[in-house]
């Protein structure tokens, strides 16, 4: 532990691999790398399925994305908008689970659009996400993606100003996310998990990973008794409410695609 008593994370090399069920993982910095999917990213999550072990990706972006990584990569299941939703592809469709019905999730974008428009009034250089668009659920305000980088104080202000008008607000590597209602990524995963996959509760935190980088994943981190982050989840220091129990030696897609050779040496 350190001074302050927050759990050190240890060295990848010192998790036990074994007996691993699936892998869940968080996209914009995780598997990502500078806004990109690498081929060296991308390779270690193809292998991960072809070894057998469920692949779910776990993501704050739109239902639009979603919907594309459900059909397309080699994942089981795709957990979006930071917990709204999970989506699968199964009998060559697209199966979707909400967790509001659609005549909620219309009232609830309409009063977020005038929440929006405060907080853009409010801070100065943050903007709507580019892939607000695509979204069912959410308010997304951009503080480092497509505007000049905003300074992580901005991002925290954003945060508290979305709590101040009643939503639920998590600040990830790029967006500060905003909703109405009491679910988020570690919600939706045991309910993805007891629906789909009837995994029991002890097994699911014992036997599943998950791998992330930034404060909305920060549930996950402290629910996984294998939870890992890669490297550059140090840049959040404090503003982590939860540590990984383990991290990576390398950032982004490179550390992701060092977690999926660890795991692979067990198989």
């Amino acid at each position: 532990r350190t001074r302050r008593g927050v759990l050190r994370m240890k060295p990848l090399a010192q998790m036990d691999a074994s007996g691993v069920d699936a892998v869940l993982f968080d996209l914009d910095d995780t598997l990502s790398t500078d806004g990109k999917i690498t081929a060296e990213a991308y390779a270690a999550l193809e292998s991960l399925h072809q070894q057998g072990l469920r692949a779910v990706c776990v993501t704050g972006r739109p239902a639009g994305w979603c919907d594309h990584i459900a059909r397309m990569w080699p994942v089981d299941a795709v957990i979006g908008e930071n917990g709204a939703f999970y989506f699968w592809h199964a009998q060559g469709r697209l199966q979707r689970r909400f967790h509001d019905a659609d005549g909620v999730r219309a009232e609830k974008r309409t009063r977020l659009s005038t929440i929006a428009r405060r907080i853009l009034a409010a801070v100065p250089g943050s903007a709507l996400a580019s892939d607000q668009g695509y979204r069912e659920t959410d308010l997304a305000i951009d503080y480092r993606e497509d505007v000049p980088p905003l300074p992580l104080v901005e991002a925290e202000r954003i945060a508290r100003l979305m709590k101040d008008e009643g939503l639920a607000a998590k600040i990830s590597s790029i967006h500060v996310n905003g909703w109405f209602g009491d679910y988020d990524k570690l919600a939706m995963t045991r309910l993805l998990f007891r629906e789909r996959y009837a995994l029991p509760e002890d097994r699911l935190r014992k036997h599943v990973v998950f791998v992330g980088d930034s404060p909305n994943d920060a549930p996950m981190f402290a629910y996984f008794d294998r939870s890992v982050g890669v490297a550059n989840v140090e840049t959040y220091g404090e503003l982590l409410a939860a540590r990984p129990k383990y991290v990576t030696p390398s950032p982004c897609g490179r550390g992701f695609a060092e977690l999926a050779a660890t795991l692979g040496r067990q198989k």
